[in-house]
């Protein structure tokens, strides 16, 4: 059996092509040890694959805080090979950012205090890097500083090695005060962000912005090298400057970036109004990507309120990106049609011509496999059913094609993975269990639009099926890890019931029904607390213990335990 490409992602993917569809091994974030067969199955006529975009983007932000924060290098090199696997050239590299900040500010004339005050702690980095937060969960010790700067080295070294391209942050200007002690420089505050008090920024248009990027892209390439994207959202979640230039602004952070690299590029997410018409709009074509953050549901590249429906973005190049996920939440949710279909659409508009690439932009990962997988062979074949991608699926998932497992499928996906195009819901429907307690509960975060669009009882019938099959698939990891998850899915769905029958009881002053199905609710919360502690994945110790390992001293490991609990519920 040979595998050929042009590149050693490409390879890899090919290799992980083969494994899936000729020896039915899928390797996955709950399961990445191909276990071969005594002889590999012969590829009987030669497959061709060619990829429909060039670049195959991974992460969002808040990944780095929601998944990755406490990983180790054994870790990261399992998750920098199943990039690979799966096409994916062009990562987000934000391990060890707060690094470069914090040797660029001590240059820029900040005390040691007053820059340890000014970073956040392990699990707020990724806003803090965003310009979102400053000044919470930290000080970081210099022990976090060495060792992070240490795995990122190592990080940007295997992908390189791969071939991959990852994408590192950029010059945003951000400092702890007004005044900067070394430099008489413009600077503007921004209003709070989600009641988090932000840094202040540099005017990208005031002739020492450029000087102090210097230093910050200097301090970066003496770590992590030079990058050939490098990634910046300015203004980001507060853009009511009256008078702000953002022509120059854009001009200024683009000249910054080249100054660094003339070949890179400056990498922006297109989400609600980032980036602004007026920064971009001006800038030379193939100097900018966009990340169309959210396709499956905000698309922007067919849908913007700065250029005309179906012209993308102007003359700027963009990436096709599904978020699916927020906040590291756990369920079964997607658009499994709609993704399908909406990829090629986007592919053959006029837009198409710019579109370069897909992107995962999730906020946490380890869940939701079927969504990954599917999303990102998009570029790999033509246009397909999801009817016959799931059957080829559920034969790679598992190991042998078999019509029970088909017909769970296929209940699944024609109710909690058909979310509707239209629907503006925030990743999978959350679980009453997590809930503050009250008497109107439906959704769990802060911003859910959780709207009911599948049959619940569709999920529940799945899961019967899965159980049924248990015994003869005893040992099989990945039908295993699935039953748990549907069957987590199944008890959230049963729990949600029982809630409302008890609230309704208790509407109507009915008491003996108000202690019946209450007490069935809690008791279904206890079964479902019994069931996740069967699976590693759906366990919070490993997260704890993860954080508790990375500190040296009793001082270190406390702050990042703290981190590791807070993050969950802010």
């Amino acid at each position: 059996m040979v595998v050929r490409g042009n590149n050693y992602v490409n390879i890899a993917t090919g290799i992980n092509w083969y494994l899936k569809y000729y020896a039915n091994i899928h390797l996955c974030w709950n399961s990445m040890r191909a276990h071969l067969p005594s002889s590999l199955p012969p590829v009987r006529v030669k497959e061709r694959r060619t990829p429909s975009v060039e670049y195959r983007y991974n992460f969002d932000y808040p990944a780095y805080a929601y998944s990755t924060v406490f990983w180790s290098w054994e870790r990261w090199q399992r998750e920098i090979d199943w990039m690979a696997l799966h096409g994916i050239n062009m990562p987000l590299a934000l391990t060890g950012a707060e690094t470069v900040w914090k040797r660029t500010l001590l240059k820029l004339g900040y005390s040691r205090e007053e820059v340890d005050a000014f970073i956040t702690g392990p699990c707020y980095l990724p806003w803090f890097l965003s310009g979102d937060m400053r000044s919470w969960g930290g000080p970081l010790p210099d022990s976090w500083h060495a060792m992070q700067s240490a795995l990122q080295q190592n990080i940007l070294q295997r992908m390189r090695e791969y071939g991959m391209k990852p994408v590192l942050p950029g010059f945003t200007g951000m400092v702890p005060s007004e005044q900067v002690p070394k430099y008489e420089v413009r600077t503007y505050t921004l209003q709070k962000w989600a009641g988090y008090k932000r840094p202040v920024f540099m005017d990208p248009t005031d002739p020492k912005f450029k000087e102090i990027a210097e230093i910050y892209y200097k301090e970066q390439e003496i770590l992590y090298g030079k990058a050939d994207f490098y990634f910046i959202d300015l203004l980001r979640h507060d853009n009511r400057f009256s008078g702000f230039g953002f022509q120059a602004a854009g001009e200024a952070v683009l000249r910054t970036i080249k100054n660094a690299n003339p070949q890179a590029t400056w990498v922006i997410r297109a989400s609600q109004d980032n980036p602004l018409e007026g920064m971009i709009r001006h800038l030379p074509a193939g100097d900018v990507m966009i990340l169309d953050l959210y396709c499956e549901t905000q698309p922007r590249w067919s849908n913007s309120s700065y250029y005309s429906a179906e012209t993308g973005f102007g003359q700027h190049d963009w990436v096709y990106c599904m978020k699916l996920n927020f906040g590291g939440n756990v369920g079964l949710h997607g658009k499994m049609d709609h993704i399908i279909n909406d990829y090629y659409v986007a592919l053959r508009s006029s837009a198409g011509e710019k579109m370069k690439g897909i992107g995962l932009t999730y906020e946490g990962i380890e869940n939701n496999p079927v969504m990954y997988e599917l999303f990102l062979e998009l570029p790999w074949r033509n246009i397909f059913s999801k009817e016959e991608w799931l059957e080829t699926y559920i034969k790679a998932r598992y190991g042998t094609q078999n019509a029970a497992l088909e017909k769970v499928w296929k209940l699944l996906s024609n109710s909690i993975y058909a979310c509707p195009p239209s629907s503006q819901q925030q990743g999978t429907t959350e679980s009453v269990f997590c809930s503050r307690p009250g008497e109107y509960v439906y959704g769990v975060s802060s911003w859910s639009q959780m709207r009911r669009y599948y049959d619940p009882d569709q999920v529940i019938e799945a899961t019967s099926i899965m159980i049924a099959l248990a015994d003869e698939f005893a040992g099989n990891n990945n039908f295993e890890y699935d039953l748990v998850d549907i069957l987590r899915q199944a008890v959230a769905e049963e729990g949600r019931k029982l809630y409302e029958a008890a609230i309704t009881a208790y509407w109507k002053g009915d008491k003996t029904g108000f202690r019946h199905y209450s007490s069935r609710f809690l008791d279904a919360l206890l079964c479902q607390n019994k069931l996740l502690g069967t699976r590693r994945e759906f366990m919070v110790g490993g997260w704890l213990r993860r954080a508790v390992r990375k500190g040296n001293t009793i001082r270190e490991r406390e702050l990042y335990e703290w981190n590791a609990r807070t993050i969950l519920t802010t």
